[in-house]
């Protein structure tokens, strides 16, 4: 890397991930694809460990060498739950007003109409909230899903969030704020795999809201697992994702394809604390359909619950069964692009979204702004549809290949 130009190599190492010129850890060295070894130090190295397994479920941890430790974000559930997060309908807002003496912004009523994909956003905390797709606020006239993620600074003035609805059929006020999926009795959750791909890729609501009744309907017909008592009930009577999710049916479904992964919730993030993780790949049913990694242990540990249980709702609906999926697999599926185009939109110092795609797959990435948290906060990678991810004949293509690159900051 030595003879590439330093912005390059800045570039490079930035978007790893998204180009899928991971690297991995061997005696010492990190052997980079495409390239020399370098120091295991680097913060770009790179691992995938062996399976846990649950049900239908493989989740292969990735780590990083010299993970971060804690970062400065506040969550959308943690913001939710002690209020210093508002959410609300467009038409609820007329603009900032904002204290002489610092406090928290007033949201005043008014302005504009309620929009069935804009929600507005003020994040009064002292801390960057981060935002991430497939996350749910439930309440005002439907509840959403997070179309893409982003980072709100503190004491910001009210964003435009972009959302998608995950209720067809209701546009009638159930309650002025919106709430999380946390104050659910099951605890917080994001959409399913399925869903969050429409609403990133696609970026469709019709599609969104296809995907949302077909993934209903598959869970309430999945069988119970062996020698499990199920509740005696029919299939949830919503249309709400939400809602359907915490019905006494799904719920138990959802609690048992998660269960491995939820009772001994302590003592895997004892290991993955340890081990240094980051991020899991996802297999459904032995196909490698998705990957999250973050910045550090922390927030993964954070979003664990949800992230997990997420995965086991894809679990549960039907698909082609394969072999399972080793480790090779995983680390293919994180090298898989071989070429493509890179979009990218945010705002000045504060954050960059890029969208990374490629023939078989899409990769999403959120890159943080700000002094005190610079660098690569979130990756999601997704397998597309009918997408054949084999190894290619030639072997990894050099990442300049990739264009365009970043250009310099």
């Amino acid at each position: 890397m030595k003879h590439l130009d330093s912005w390059v190599c800045r570039s490079w190492r930035r978007a790893a991930i998204g180009l899928g010129f991971l690297v991995f850890a061997s005696c010492g060295l990190v052997l980079v694809s495409g390239a020399g070894p370098v120091d295991a130090s680097e913060d770009n190295a790179y691992r995938v460990l062996a399976p846990i397994e649950s049900g239908n479920l493989l989740l292969f941890p990735v780590v990083r060498a010299g993970e971060k430790g804690g970062t400065p974000f506040l969550t959308l559930d943690e913001g939710l739950k002690n209020g210093s997060v508002e959410v609300t309908e467009a038409g609820k807002v007329r603009g900032l007003v904002r204290r002489r003496d610092n406090g928290p912004a007033i949201i005043a009523n008014g302005f504009r109409g309620d929009q069935v994909n804009t929600l507005v956003l003020v994040n009064n905390s002292s801390k960057p909230l981060l935002l991430l797709a497939g996350e749910i606020v439930t309440g005002g006239k439907q509840d959403r899903v997070i179309a893409k993620d982003r980072i709100v600074p503190p004491g910001s003035d009210p964003i435009d969030l972009s959302v998608f609805c995950i209720e067809p059929g209701r546009w009638v006020e159930s309650s002025a704020v919106f709430g999380a999926s946390s104050k659910a009795p099951v605890g917080s959750f994001m959409v399913q795999p399925t869903i969050r791909q429409r609403a990133m890729v696609a970026k469709d609501q019709q599609q969104v809201w296809e995907s949302v009744h077909g993934s209903i309907s598959a869970m309430a017909a999945a069988p119970p697992p062996p020698g499990v008592m199920m509740p005696n009930v029919g299939a949830p009577a919503t249309t709400s994702y939400a809602k359907a999710m915490q019905s006494e049916q799904l719920q138990a479904k959802v609690d048992n394809a998660a269960a491995p992964l939820m009772k001994s919730r302590e003592e895997i993030m004892s290991q993955l604390r340890k081990e240094g993780a980051v991020g899991v790949v996802v297999a459904v049913r032995g196909e490698i359909v998705w990957a999250d990694l973050f910045s550090s242990t922390d927030l993964l540990e954070r979003y664990w619950t949800k992230l997990v249980r997420s995965y086991a709702a894809e679990s549960l609906t039907p698909g082609e069964t394969h072999p399972n999926p080793t480790v090779a697999d995983a680390r293919r599926f994180l090298e898989a692009p071989k070429g493509g185009t890179e979009t990218s939109e945010g705002a000045v110092g504060i954050y960059r979204y890029l969208e990374l795609k490629s023939a078989g797959t899409e990769t999403f990435i959120l890159e943080s702004l700000l002094p005190d948290a610079k660098g690569d906060v979130h990756v999601s990678k997704l397998k597309l549809r009918n997408a054949d991810l084999r190894p290619h004949p030639g072997g990894l293509r050099h990442p300049l290949e990739f264009q365009p690159m970043r250009p310099p900051e």
